[in-house]
């Protein structure tokens, strides 16, 4: 580091707080010698981090890496050279809340990796109230609306994966894959040029090996935010790429650089670490009693085929049981079956193609149905009530299968294979419901497997790229 200095009773934007021979030096930066307010030159080591943010107080995870580090923190309303003056010491301005942080978040195609990126963008937002954020996806795909509606701006590539299907069609369409990757990198490259991130994040999906590829090609940091056990093949090939690699899970050298890898957890959306349980507000949203049995079914955001024929099946015999009922088909399934759906619907039976209001849904749940994708069960574990998972049996390496049988060794769920489901879900559904211990045991199970301060640990994880103690 070369020599710094404040200039003289100047006052520093708010984003730029060091000058080091004419050369601007952003939040983050040290210098070795300051001049303090009254002339005087500081040539000792670093032993203050100053926050200037009106009104505001610094967070847990900044205060302990403060600690951690030997660092002293000061909170101050005033300007940096009033601080310089009262501590005669060098500083490092670390955290700014004003600063305008620009964020790219890459990626989508199911909740899987919807809701973890926007999970991720709303703690942000909160952490550095004036930072932007562009999200990328892929063209026709579910994130291109679910980030519009969450308030946040999405630009979409025309970009799509590999085909498994031997079908022609699907021949010809791998076969102009290597063209649609190559002009979705550029069109990345544009927009990273023209947005010009601080930080990239990709959470997986399509859209998220070319916008990541494009910011390691040009020097921006990125950050990964691998959901499961097994990681798709993009997130495989950019590992050696990125700067950092947040996993919910161990083991996870095996297929990322030991030396990037940070055990965070999955993120969880606030909405469902905040939810009230059997709030009488959530009754009211879906028009239910709070005194009766309520059921929720949900195959993931895109909808599960097993499982939907399962319940229409079952259906007259929970109505038979008085038991409530909500259930998300999936877009597919809904249009596809609209007039029959809509036909079964009473008072006590809710049937949608998506939940917006899932904090609701899960508050009124006495048991759950689910698939065993690596979000769901992150998010099952903090709502901590009985579930029985029907794992999708396609996944890679069949890893929600892994996930779910993780949950059953600790008693913690019922696992019903996709293949014996129509012979085993309702009859295991319709036990649960009635045996009152099990319900018990499996809730207080599930909750043990909680990670409450996964979102926390990925922020601090970014916290530490874009603004760096050292």
């Amino acid at each position: 580091m070369g020599n710094g200095v404040y200039a003289q009773n100047a006052v520093p934007p708010t984003d730029i707080l060091l000058s080091k021979e004419g050369e601007s030096v952003k939040v983050g930066e040290t210098a070795d010698l300051l001049i303090s307010s009254e002339g005087s030159s500081i040539e000792q080591p670093l032993v203050a981090v100053v926050i200037l943010c009106e009104g505001t107080k610094p967070d847990a995870a900044l205060s302990d890496r403060c600690k951690k580090s030997g660092i002293n923190l000061i909170v101050t309303e005033k300007d940096v050279f009033s601080a310089c003056a009262v501590l005669s010491r060098p500083l490092l301005v670390i955290q700014n809340k004003s600063m305008n942080y620009r964020f790219i978040i890459s990626g989508g195609g199911t909740g899987g990796h919807i809701f973890p990126a926007l999970a991720i963008a709303n703690r942000l937002k909160k952490e550095f109230p004036d930072a932007v954020f562009l999200f990328i996806g892929a063209t026709g795909k579910m994130e291109m609306s679910k980030v519009k509606e969450a308030g946040y701006d999405i630009v979409g590539l025309n970009i799509y994966g590999i085909s498994r299907s031997l079908s022609l069609k699907s021949i010809v369409k791998n076969l102009k894959l290597p063209f649609v990757v190559m002009r979705s990198l550029k069109q990345a490259k544009r927009l990273m040029r023209q947005f010009k991130p601080d930080l990239v994040i990709g959470v997986g999906g399509f859209a998220g090996g070319p916008a990541l590829r494009a910011a390691t090609e040009l020097s921006i940091p990125t950050l990964i935010q691998e959901q499961n056990s097994f990681p798709g093949i993009t997130n495989k090939l950019l590992a050696k790429r990125v700067n950092k690699i947040c996993v919910a899970y161990p083991g996870m050298e095996r297929y990322f650089p030991k030396k990037k890898i940070v055990q965070t957890g999955n993120p969880v959306r606030d909405i469902i670490l905040n939810m009230e349980n059997k709030s009488q507000a959530a009754f009211d949203y879906f028009g239910l009693k709070n005194e009766d049995k309520t059921v929720l079914v949900v195959g993931g955001s895109l909808g599960a085929r097993t499982i939907n024929e399962c319940l229409f099946q079952g259906l007259e015999e929970l109505k038979r049981l008085n038991v409530q009922l909500i259930w998300q088909t999936g877009e597919l399934f809904y249009k596809a079956n609209q007039e029959r759906l809509q036909q079964q619907e009473t008072e006590r039976i809710k049937i949608m193609p998506f939940i917006t209001a899932m904090d609701k849904a899960y508050a009124v749940a006495d048991v759950i149905v689910s698939r065993a994708g690596a979000i769901a069960i992150s998010e099952l574990a903090i709502v901590g009530k009985p579930v029985i998972l029907v794992p999708f049996p396609y996944a890679a390496e069949d890893h929600q299968t892994k996930n779910a049988q993780a949950l059953v060794d600790r008693n913690a769920a019922v696992l019903i294979p996709d293949h014996e489901a129509k012979e085993k879900l309702l009859p295991q559904l319709i036990t649960l419901i009635q045996e009152e211990n099990q319900c018990s045991v499996l809730s207080e199970n599930i909750s043990k497997m909680k990670q409450e301060t996964a979102i926390d640990n990925i922020i601090q994880e970014i916290i530490k790229i874009i603004a760096p103690l050292n």
